[in-house]
């Protein structure tokens, strides 16, 4: 897939860069766009690595709520990177690709469960300027989730919201990874033009 990033991609080289670019295509079959673009600063790029390392450890809530809610705050603030990104790992992680597929139009489908809705507006409500978070929403979320769900699941979509806007912000866009392995495109937010 070829797009142009605001920055565009470092050359990744050296020891550590050797071995990130053996890591991930191992994992994923190819380097992000992205990887390159935050080569230019190595302590953010490993930075957000660990961090993410560590989110994705976490274990307290859903993994089907958590990846829904990245992929929607995603749609909303138009990161293509990690909606398809989120998409192709919904089909490696087992997890339901019809619905990971719908987020883009979640209020208009009828594929989600009463908490799956109450997650995505969640997600959505999160990251308005200012957020839009109600106290019913929450007591909602709260009563089905608990705590200690409810306090991850927040954090996953704070951790969404930085990693999507800088994504934006710098112009790193698809690298067409569920569409390598067969997965139909993903819904159209609705009064959002496609990109093709």
């Amino acid at each position: 897939m070829q797009h142009t990033t605001r920055i565009p991609p470092a050359k990744i080289t050296g020891a550590k860069g050797a071995l990130i670019k053996w890591m991930i295509e191992k994992k994923l079959g190819k380097v992000p766009t992205a990887v390159g673009v935050y080569w230019h600063h190595p302590k953010v790029l490993f930075a957000s690595f660990g961090l993410g390392g560590k989110v994705q450890k976490w274990d307290a809530c859903d993994e089907s709520l958590k990846s829904f809610a990245h992929m929607a705050v995603a749609s909303l603030v138009g990161c293509t990177w990690c909606l398809d990104f989120h998409y192709f790992e919904a089909r490696n992680k087992g997890l339901d690709v019809e619905k990971a597929r719908e987020i883009p139009r979640w209020r208009e489908a009828d594929v989600f469960t009463a908490l799956e809705r109450d997650v995505l507006e969640y997600a959505e409500a999160m990251s308005q300027t200012p957020p839009t978070v109600t106290d019913e929403l929450v007591d909602r979320l709260h009563a089905e989730l608990g705590p200690p769900a409810v306090v991850e699941l927040t954090s996953v979509i704070a951790f969404a919201n930085m990693s999507t806007r800088g994504n934006v912000a710098l112009g790193i866009e698809s690298d067409g990874f569920a569409a390598t392995c067969g997965l139909k495109p993903l819904a159209q937010r609705p009064g959002v033009a496609s990109a093709s």
